[in-house]
């Protein structure tokens, strides 16, 4: 985790929680391009719908061991027997449809990588790979957007499942293809010079 000066600020939703502070310090809005962890984050945000992020985030490792470091080639050869498993598994978020959805979503990222070289080819030709730096002044009151919505229908056209607009617009910002660091964060000004 990186170390605050006194006069450095992260983003005002970002609480007093070490492993809060930790995803938005090394992770949130930063570019990713690791097929494997794009798929993570994607599974991620979909088990988030309804709950805090902080709830998953406590629960990561949790996902990781149960869904086989979200192995994308690993989750799509699973049957109704390792759903069961899953369901028994309190150290993670016992959803069937949404233990399904990562499923049958994994089965489509394969599809995603096979047709385009990779997913992050996909995911990124949407903006040019270049991300969008927005530096809100105030929290992020923005929870969907157009780019959100495109990538929302391309997917479920695909064939994925449980991935509306704003949980899209989630997975975004926490990849990187969208950053939302507000413009008093420290990492406004780390990210937008990245990118």
């Amino acid at each position: 985790m990186k170390n605050l000066s006194s006069q450095q600020k992260r983003c005002s939703w970002c609480t007093d929680s070490k492993i809060y502070q930790d995803y938005h310090d090394n992770e949130w809005g930063v570019p990713v391009h690791d097929d494997r962890l794009l798929f993570e984050m994607l599974s991620l945000e979909l088990c988030q719908a309804g709950l805090s992020w902080l709830t998953i985030l406590q629960k990561r490792q949790n996902f990781k061991d149960a869904f086989d470091n979200f192995e994308p080639e690993k989750i799509a050869k699973y049957t109704d027997s390792d759903i069961c498993s899953l369901m028994k598994n309190d150290g993670i978020v016992r959803n069937k449809p949404k233990i399904r959805s990562i499923i049958k979503n994994s089965k489509v990222f394969l599809e995603i990588q096979e047709k385009y070289g990779s997913f992050d080819k996909y995911i990124w030709k949407f903006v040019n790979n270049t991300p969008i730096v927005n530096k809100p002044k105030t929290r992020q009151t923005v929870s969907q957007n157009d780019l959100s919505d495109l990538i929302s229908k391309d997917l479920k056209k695909k064939g994925m499942v449980f991935l509306g607009p704003v949980i899209i617009y989630s997975y975004l910002q926490a990849i990187g293809i969208i950053n939302d660091h507000e413009d008093g964060c420290f990492l406004s000004q780390d990210l937008s010079m990245a990118a």
